[in-house]
């Protein structure tokens, strides 16, 4: 019951992490623009995202403009792209594999393979999560590498924006819950010998009777009267 109840636990991380993932990747946040020097009062705020990029003004006009070209982007953009989908295409898969997988579920019930599939969903998490960290890490770096950089302008420095720490927590849950489902699927199948033994049909065992002791010597007439005999009627 207990390894149920974690694998459950592990199931709904992981789930939790795959929504986290997918709203840092759709969501235009992942650099905004830095209010320092001159810019502490704007009436523009700029914003980039792996698929579009956003102006926000004060008079409350929000306004998106896509990436038209996927050539022309930086390999870094393409790269945090490729990182974020193949993750949350390997938590789905995770998630159908865990599903199947565990023991709260009927599915592959009558099969030797179910802790093989709910292992697997648990690695499907670990590998997930691991690319979505990758990629936010790497996102951070260069914004802060850009941003302490002497050679860029105030105007064109940014800060980290809020999908990136969405990014690291839904990570992180993830590979939490990739590592407690590896951890309770535990292979629960017998030895082989120990199966061979048990699928033997148990049969009662049968009555021996006693032997009876045979000697060389004559019965005494003493033996012999004692079975309701005498000697002497047969002389």
């Amino acid at each position: 019951m207990a390894s149920m109840g974690l694998q459950l636990l592990g199931f709904f991380l992981g789930l939790l992490g795959l929504l986290g993932t997918v709203v840092a990747t759709l969501v235009p946040q992942w650099r905004r623009t830095a209010y320092v020097g001159s810019n502490i009062i704007t009436a523009t705020s700029y914003m980039k995202g792996l698929w579009m990029d956003c102006v926000w003004h004060s008079t409350g006009i929000y306004q998106c403009e896509g990436h038209r070209s996927l050539l022309a982007l930086p390999r870094t953009l393409q790269a945090a792209r490729a990182l974020m989908v193949l993750s949350c295409v390997t938590s789905v898969l995770a998630i159908a594999l865990s599903t199947m997988g565990m023991k709260c579920t009927r599915c592959a019930q009558g099969g030797t393979n179910k802790n093989s599939l709910a292992r697997c969903g648990g690695v499907g998490f670990l590998f997930a999560g691991l690319c979505c960290l990758v990629t936010v890490s790497w996102t951070t770096h260069d914004a802060i590498q850009d941003f302490f950089s002497s050679l860029l302008l105030v105007d064109m420095k940014y800060e980290i924006g809020w999908s990136v720490y969405i990014g690291y927590v839904s990570g992180i849950l993830s590979v939490i819950g990739g590592v407690i489902l590896c951890s309770t699927c535990g292979d629960s199948r017998l030895p082989s010998h120990a199966t061979a033994l048990n699928a033997l049909p148990q049969t009662a065992p049968t009555y021996q009777p006693h032997a009876v002791s045979k000697s060389n010597h004559t019965p005494s007439p003493t033996s012999a009267s004692s079975s309701g005999y005498r000697l002497s009627d047969y002389v």
